[in-house]
């Protein structure tokens, strides 16, 4: 698939995602006692209740993480957080309310849907400090060194050129600023047939980076501190389930990929500058 096709195809997938969740119908990812509909072991479970109910309903639903970026980071007061592929704009909310008055929270999405979906979110909870961007994530409609922190979830997998995405999310960050990401990532091989499975590729699964491809893919991007944190390693059944109605045996393909695949949380930093150690200002020493 050529990255166009691929941008289509997760176009069409999350615009019915947002659609969905306006009907009232859930996406999967929350523990409200709301939101009983959930299903593949991927995007279920992510939030605690707590979190449910800072944030509307429409924006659960619309949730398709693989896990809670906003809980697994710290975020600080008066920071600029962006959310790359900001979806129905939980993060983002959740985002702002942590970062308080002083701070921003902005977040990044390329499907009208959600974007319509997730500023409804935004009036409804009542949120000022949040802007949500039209735009690609291999293209980051910010400045250079504007954020402090960025965060995505199960959104980098997704891309057809993820070599692309760490250049311009470095390029934004601030000296010493972080990526804290959750992505499904893959440890080892795994079979040819999901890689080439159009809907595994928009479930977060046939396009995700193995952890050492991904570590070395953010390393070549300029980050530092590049860490790998499992959070969640998906055995058999859960195989079973997201694999199912996808054309593949599943009998055959779902012990081979056991245990390969898993939810994780990604670090890494942009290393952070002195400042200027010379009266014409050139120099660009960085604390390792």
């Amino acid at each position: 698939m050529s990255t166009e096709d691929i941008k289509h195809i997760v176009k069409q997938k999350y615009g019915q995602a947002a659609l969905q969740a306006q009907s009232g119908r859930s996406s999967c990812c929350a523990t409200s006692s709301t939101l009983k509909e959930c299903c593949d072991p991927i995007t279920s479970n992510l939030y605690s209740a707590q979190e449910s109910d800072e944030v509307p309903e429409a924006a659960m639903r619309a949730s398709l993480g693989c896990g809670n970026p906003t809980a697994l980071t710290e975020i600080k007061p008066g920071e600029t957080v962006l959310d790359l592929g900001s979806g129905g704009g939980i993060d983002v909310l959740l985002s702002a309310k942590r970062v308080g008055p002083t701070g921003k929270a902005y977040g990044l999405d390329m499907t009208n849907e959600m974007l319509k979906l997730a500023r409804e979110n935004q009036k409804k909870a009542g949120v000022e400090n949040a802007e949500f961007l039209k735009g690609e994530i291999e293209n980051i409609p910010l400045p250079d060194n504007s954020v402090d922190v960025i965060i995505s979830n199960c959104v980098i997998n997704l891309s057809g050129d993820k070599d692309r995405v760490f250049r311009e999310a470095f390029r934004v960050l601030k000296p010493g600023g972080r990526l804290a990401v959750s992505d499904v990532v893959v440890i080892g091989e795994v079979p040819a047939a999901i890689r080439k499975s159009v809907e595994l590729w928009v479930g977060c699964v046939a396009g995700a980076l193995s952890d050492s491809d991904y570590t070395t893919k953010l390393a070549s991007a300029g980050f530092e501190q590049i860490g790998i944190e499992p959070t969640r390693i998906y055995d058999i059944e859960d195989a079973r389930q997201f694999l199912a109605g996808q054309g593949i045996d599943v009998n055959v393909i779902a012990p081979q990929v056991a245990g390969k695949i898993m939810s994780a949380f990604v670090r890494a930093y942009k290393p952070a500058q002195r400042g200027c150690c010379a009266p014409s200002c050139e120099c660009t020493e960085t604390i390792r």
